[in-house]
Order: structure tokens, then sequence, then C-alpha cells
């Protein structure tokens, strides 16, 4: 994404603090264009910001993804996730409006952990928001809610009710630029994204996504543990993809539609996952261990069509050869070390 925004903004600035749980030598990352200025900074400071803005700096478009990430992580430090996504984003408001800026437009990778479970559809065809799965329900061996099944999200329709904190604070995140922008007149993008993968996720830290995990449990010979009975879903979009998106949602003029769903628009379960990922390494077989985490949705996938036509983009990458190239890249930075 950084090569695609530097060939077609002037000047390309990443603000960005490093943290060792995503960069664990905090350097520059290889990948980052060199055209690209890197200025360390927290969003959450505002020292930081006060440096930033001590050059004069026209801002045309802000893509705003510094986020705490990790659905089981947040309900552990919930404080650690409000401060980064909440206060940071409003920090970084308060600096805009502290140096008289005001940016063309704002794009927002926000997350499909807004819809929570989301909707469900009733054998009768009635639409249903049945909301969290219990602690109760989850230790009895429920995983489904009776007479009912999952139901893509569309940002037009379905209802956003987190179930985990992450998601609570991305949905925050929404609404204070929605609140600030408009009051200004600014555009806003937001992209709810789907499960993203792919080379240069942390391969040690497991809340980033579970498919590093899985590569790393499969290259041990372990057999990979599903959670639940292995039939939880996801859609899992390759991040060049999700990158793609991003950029468009930058760059090109938009209809008047705020928010867009970004992922593949197909539904994968875990336990198909995991098999794919054991064969690429001639692992055994995965297994269900019957455990559960608190704040996981059973099923989540989204409908991409109008995103498609706004954005004018696909999602080109196959789950199978985004698997191949995230085990290629892993596979030679462990043969680097």
């Amino acid at each position: 994404m950084s090569e695609a925004l530097a060939s077609e903004f002037d000047r390309v600035i990443a603000f960005d603090n490093l943290h060792p749980q995503v960069h664990a030598n905090r350097v520059r990352p290889a990948a980052l264009d060199v055209r690209v200025e890197l200025i360390k900074g927290d969003v959450c400071d505002p020292e930081a910001w006060r440096d930033f803005f001590q050059e004069k700096i026209e801002i045309d478009t802000v893509i705003h993804l510094a986020a705490e990430t990790g659905t089981g992580q947040s309900l552990t430090e919930a404080s650690r996730h409000a401060e980064v996504n909440v206060v940071g984003t409003t920090r970084m408001l308060d600096a805009f409006a502290s140096a008289g800026l005001r940016p063309r437009r704002i794009v927002l990778s926000s997350s499909r952990a807004v819809y929570g479970e989301g909707s469900w559809a009733a054998d009768q065809g009635k639409v249903l928001y049945p909301g969290q799965r219990s602690d109760a329900q989850l230790a009895a061996g429920q995983w489904d809610f009776p007479g009912a099944r999952s139901l893509p999200s569309d940002a037009a329709t379905t209802m956003p009710s987190p179930t985990s904190v992450y998601g609570a604070t991305k949905l925050a995140q929404e609404q204070i630029l929605s609140a600030w922008a408009h009051s200004f007149g600014i555009e806003l993008v937001f992209l709810r994204l789907q499960n993203v993968y792919g080379p240069g996720q942390s391969l040690t830290n497991a809340y980033t996504g579970i498919v590093p995990l899985f590569i790393r449990w499969a290259k041990e010979g372990k057999s990979i543990p599903l959670y639940e009975d292995g039939n939880i879903g996801r859609d899992f979009v390759y991040i060049e993809d999700v990158a793609d998106a991003l950029t468009r949602a930058a760059t090109r003029p938009l209809p008047q539609r705020l928010v867009y769903d970004v992922g593949t628009g197909r539904v994968t379960t875990i336990r198909d996952l995991a098999t794919n990922i054991s064969r690429i390494y001639d692992a055994p077989e995965p297994h269900v261990s019957g455990q559960y985490r608190n704040g996981d949705v059973r099923s989540a996938t989204c409908v991409i069509a109008s995103t498609e036509a706004a954005l004018d983009w696909t999602p080109r990458w196959s789950l199978d050869a985004g698997l191949r190239s995230l085990c290629d890249w892993i596979d030679s930075q462990l043969l680097t070390k």
C-alpha cells in the first residue's frame, strides 16, 4: 500500500510508534516504500503530536490505521484498547484542531468486530439479533443459537452490536470520527475489515491473527487445536486485497455512503483453514479441543457487492493462494534467523 500511496500523493508520512507486539525490533519496516517518511510517535501522546506539527503541514488525506487489536486480549486489557483506539483517535483530532487543519478525507480501518454476532435468520425467515453468547452457553457446548443461522453482515442493513471490548472501541472510533468530521464537512470512509492475513504479520503475537499461529503449529508437526466444534466461520481476506481497498478508499471519488465491508464474501470454517495449513506442512490432522473464548462470535462474513461497486475493487486472492504466499514468507523469515 505504501508504494501505491507514494505514487498517488506528493508526500506521504507514516506516524507510528512501532509497537513491539507487532514490530519486535522497532526498526523501519523493510516493506515501507522508501519515499514514505516515517515519524516515530504514539497517537496517545499529545507531545508527539505537537512535535509532529512543529513543521507546518497541509494534510489532504488521513488513513487512520493505529489501533490495538485482539478480541480475547481486550477482555483483560480493556484500558489499553480504549486508550489507543478511543483516546488515541481523540488526541489525533485535537492535534488537527490545534494546528488548524481540516483534512479533506479521513479513511478509518474499522473492523467486522463492530457487528458482534450480527443478525441471524430463524427457521421461519425472521431476522434476529440474538446478542452475545453467554459463558454458561459456551461452557455447555451450545455453540449456535437454536433454530437460527448466522447471516453475512452488510453495512447498509446490519446493526452494530459488539460482543468484545475491542469491537466496542472500534465502533466508538467510528462514532467519534463521524461527530467530528461532519461538524467540519470532512469526507469520511469506514472500511470494516474481516479477518486480515498475509506477509508482515507478527509471528509471535497470537492476538494479531490465528493464521500465523496455525502455521507455526503445523511447521512444528503438531496437530492444530480447534476451538468449539471447529465450525467457527470466518472470512479470511488477504493483506494485498485490503491494502488495495484502503488505497482506493483514500484516492477515489466516492458516493455518499460512509461504511463499506471488506472481505471475500465467503465463509471458511476454522476446521477447513487448519486442514489446509496442516496439509501444506504434512502435519497431523487438526483436532477439536472443545475450548472456547469469551467474546468470540460464531460466524463472521460479509456482503461485498456495494464495496466492489463503489471502490471499483474486488478481492483477487483465493484462500489457497494467500495461505501459500504467507507460508512462503514465514518460511523465508525463519530461514534468515
